[in-house]
Parts: structure tokens; sequence; C-alpha cells
């Protein structure tokens, strides 16, 4: 898709731009997906945290997939902005969920796709200078 884009997107690398769009909407999938099964869990008490840093990423992440999927009238800093924030979302989300991780297996699968997008998300800042 990003190809198809008729005005080009002036020099952004396609390939990093492509992987963090697909990151991001499977993170935001991993982590809605986390915060459900932490809500059938016997202790949702004690999964408060994850239950909200999970659904703070999922929004974060769909946002960010959603603002990197436009070009039209292209700003680089709120680029850089959404992506700085998902970086963060992704890393506080993967860390909370790497607590549960050894419990909850729904848990280590999400903090896994955390740190890939967030992996993703760096790549692509990196590459925007």
């Amino acid at each position: 898709m990003l190809n198809s884009y008729p005005a080009g997107l002036g020099g952004v690398d396609t390939d990093a731009m492509a992987r963090c769009i697909e990151e991001c909407v499977a993170c935001a999938q991993a982590c809605t997906a986390c915060a459900d099964a932490c809500l059938a869990e016997g202790m949702v008490a004690d999964l408060a945290k994850c239950i909200r840093t999970d659904l703070d990423c999922a929004d974060i992440c769909t946002t960010t997939a959603s603002v990197l999927s436009r070009h039209t009238g292209y700003d680089a800093q709120v680029t850089r902005a959404v992506l700085t924030a998902c970086l963060a979302a992704c890393r506080a989300c993967a860390d909370e969920c790497e607590r549960h991780a050894a419990t909850h297996a729904h848990c280590r699968i999400c903090a896994e796709a955390c740190r890939s997008c967030a992996d993703a998300c760096a790549a692509l800042l990196e590459r925007l200078g």
C-alpha cells in the first residue's frame, strides 16, 4: 500500500514504515487480547495494572498505525511524537506483562509483541533522523 501512494513518501524508508505499521497492528491486537484474558483470570485485582497498561498500549499502537498510514500533509514532528509515545507505551507494557509471564502465557505473548513493536518504532525513529 505504501508503494502505491501517488505522491511518494518523500524519502521515508518504506520497509521500516511498513514493518512499524504491521508491528503496531499486531501489538494492539495482542494487548487487547491480553487485557481480555487477564479479565478472565481468577485474580483480576492482581492484574489491574496489567489490564490498564495493555489497553493504553493497544490504543497508542492503533493511533500510531493510523498516523503512519496517512501521508498527505505529512508532519515529521507529529510522526516522531507518536512513535516516541508508542515506544514508551510498548516498553512499559512489555515490562508489566513480563511480571506475569511465568504464570500467564498471554502475558508472555503480549510482552513479546510489545518488544517487537518497540524495536520497530525505534528503527523507524532512527531512519527519520
